[in-house]
């Protein structure tokens, strides 16, 4: 990650954008708290200063894109984080995703299967500030089953079908947030409460486009 300045320009376009997501219909105070305190350019590239707090995506590293911050906040308001919350990430992308659970208090575990944007999260420029994140370089289809069971698991890529390994890891009463591949590029957001009895009580929300939930490990060549 770059180092960079938070101007007084940079607050003011946050506030700005948290006014957005209110309009949107975003009502979770502690999402719209971490957007407003965690400077988005500084997961961006230098070039995208001035609209980095625009409402939409912007490519990244390895043909990956930071989401728009209404899908941030959106998911995020789905997954109903509280702090000490032990959430499985996946799909590290930008870290932009990872460092709003994080500003909220949850304990993060967070995978990536590309190894261009993995090594990034050696200069993640908030590792003083958030202590409980742990960065991973894996296949998401996965998950970290050797730190199971999970609180929370967010996919931030479009996947195929629940994802069975992931669903084995989060808790009883646990929740799942993740976006599922319909048709015509469409993925349906979904947000799965793990019952008593392994099964899912399903609740389906609004349209999204994401990249794919790709399988294996992206060596950078």
């Amino acid at each position: 990650m770059r180092k960079t300045e938070d101007t007084y320009l940079h607050k003011g376009l946050r506030k700005q954008l948290v006014a957005q997501l209110r309009e949107k219909g975003i009502t979770d105070e502690g999402v719209l708290n971490a957007i407003g305190m965690i400077p988005r350019h500084f997961f961006l590239d230098s070039a995208f200063d001035k609209i980095a707090y625009e409402d939409r995506a912007f490519p990244i590293a390895a043909n990956q894109t930071i989401s728009q911050p209404y899908t941030v906040a959106y998911q995020t308001q789905l997954l109903q984080v509280k702090k000490g919350d032990k959430v499985l990430e996946i799909g590290t992308g930008s870290m932009y995703q990872t460092t709003i659970l994080a500003a909220m208090g949850a304990k993060v575990f967070t995978i990536e299967r590309q190894e261009e944007l993995a090594a990034k999260t050696g200069q993640y420029l908030f590792k003083q500030q958030f202590t409980d994140i742990q960065f991973f370089f894996g296949d998401g289809f996965e998950g970290l089953p050797q730190l199971a069971p999970f609180d929370k698991i967010i996919i931030t890529a479009a996947a195929p079908n629940i994802p069975e390994k992931l669903w084995e890891q989060l808790k009883v009463r646990g929740v799942m947030v993740i976006p599922v591949d319909e048709s015509d590029g469409v993925q349906r957001m979904l947000r799965l409460t793990k019952k008593k009895d392994g099964l899912a009580k399903r609740e389906s929300f609004e349209e999204f486009s994401f990249v794919p939930m790709l399988e294996g490990k992206e060596v950078k060549k």
